[in-house]
């Protein structure tokens, strides 16, 4: 049963740059394939699929932190994509490394065992990825302290 469908078109404008329209008040994106594809005029295909993990993730944290009312703004995330050949030699997106901040000392959040073995459950977009491309995900506090790896 499909809850919501999520409409993007997609516009050639030259080579392999596309505008990416979303419908709405939503700004269209100007996209590109880095050189010697592309021109390198905008985020590649799997920038995008990083940015849109790491904005998941992040929204999931913070959906799952403000749920114990805690306040960790402001959270940064860093996302790594290694990307490389498979098996049969076609280049692919081999794994996702994602790091997330906290804007605050681990210490002062409430509830945050609970939070840090839930949260990523909640998130759309990591877990549907997962699926097909491994993901790491580690959060640290605003000194650099590990909480989740």
């Amino acid at each position: 049963m499909t809850d919501k469908l999520i409409k993007v078109e997609l516009q050639q404008q030259k080579d392999y740059q596309f505008l990416i329209e979303f419908g709405g008040p939503v700004p269209a994106l100007l996209c590109d394939e880095p050189a010697p594809l592309g021109g390198g005029t905008g985020p590649s295909p799997v920038q995008l699929l990083a940015s849109a993990v790491g904005n998941c993730l992040s929204d999931s944290l913070l959906f799952a932190l403000r749920k114990f009312k805690q306040s960790p703004e402001p959270i940064r995330a860093t996302v790594v994509a290694e990307v490389g050949r498979n098996e049969h030699g076609r280049i692919r997106v081999l794994k996702i490394d994602a790091t997330l901040q906290l804007g605050l000392e681990g210490a002062r959040v409430e509830h945050l065992t609970s939070v840090l073995v839930q949260f990523e459950s909640f998130c759309t977009v990591t877990q549907s990825v997962g699926l097909g491309v491994p993901i790491h995900t580690r959060v640290i506090d605003i000194n650099g302290l590990v909480l989740r790896d």
